[in-house]
């Protein structure tokens, strides 16, 4: 009688990643941060779109002050927080692996934090220029203290822009290089703490060259609009960890110069 031997193959990286990785930083970046901006978005999105007497108090002014600038950036790094660590989870976990493998003197948990903040710092830059545009379109009378557009017209024209950039090659680039990140730690490689946050500098600005347009949907769509943040959280995290992620954005960029021509086009003709 025969009998089915046993197949032994090595782990795959991703397998000996999520096997061998220091649970602590996997725990405090992939699941308690993420879990704390999820939480303050959806009490800041219940409380804005319902009794307002909250967290949204501060935040539903007409008062430009630095004070409310200086919130308002903490609130765009905070939702980047909770949309885009997920996303980062294959290079957080792949370091993880290869810090423990490659002596420096440092320990991999630390390295991976470095990594992180390194990868925040980006996306936190990118906030500064989130607010800087939403007190553009304020000014402009285009976005209301809701954080909602104003302007059917623009709202398509975000929609165009983003689907735009999904097909250009600066997307696809940026894209390829979000969804290897074993390609850019084997090419780039860099011991130490310093080393580790200056790769997470270069993943976070791959990371936001790909993803910049995408977020142009959230005033688009409410910038404070639970359904639309979601929603472009899970497609961020489709584009990058999605076997066919590069169709999706071809698909997507289709779809979007699609309806932004759409709600252009319908937009009523005494509307801005």
């Amino acid at each position: 009688m025969n009998s089915a031997a046993p197949i032994n193959r090595p782990p795959t990286i991703l397998e000996s990643a999520l096997l061998s990785y220091n649970r602590t930083s996997a725990v405090v970046l992939l699941v308690l941060l993420p879990l704390v901006s999820w939480a303050w978005i959806v009490l800041m999105t219940r409380d804005m779109y319902g009794p307002m007497t909250g967290a949204s108090a501060w935040i539903v002014t007409a008062r430009w002050d630095m004070r409310y600038l200086l919130l308002l950036w903490a609130m765009w790094a905070v939702m980047m927080a909770g949309m885009m660590l997920p996303s980062a989870s294959p290079m957080l976990l792949l370091y993880g692996v290869l810090a423990r493998r490659i002596p420096s003197g440092r320990s991999a948990g630390g390295q991976v934090y470095a990594l992180a903040s390194g990868y925040m710092i980006v996306w936190t830059a990118f906030s500064l220029g989130a607010t800087a545009l939403q007190r553009v379109l304020a000014e402009l009378l285009l976005v209301s203290p809701m954080m909602e557009i104003t302007s059917p017209r623009l709202g398509g024209t975000l929609l165009l822009i983003a689907g735009v950039y999904q097909l250009t090659p600066i997307k696809h680039t940026c894209l390829r290089n979000c969804r290897s990140p074993l390609g850019l730690l084997m090419s780039g490689w860099r011991s130490g703490m310093s080393g580790a946050f200056r790769m997470g500098i270069q993943h976070g600005a791959y990371c936001v060259g790909c993803c910049w347009a995408l977020m142009l949907l959230l005033f688009a769509g409410g910038v404070m609009n639970l359904i639309v943040i979601a929603a472009l959280t899970l497609f961020v995290a489709f584009e990058k960890l999605a076997p066919f992620g590069l169709l999706g954005a071809r698909i997507s960029g289709v779809l979007l110069i699609l309806a932004g021509s759409w709600m252009i086009v319908h937009s009523p003709l005494n509307v801005p």
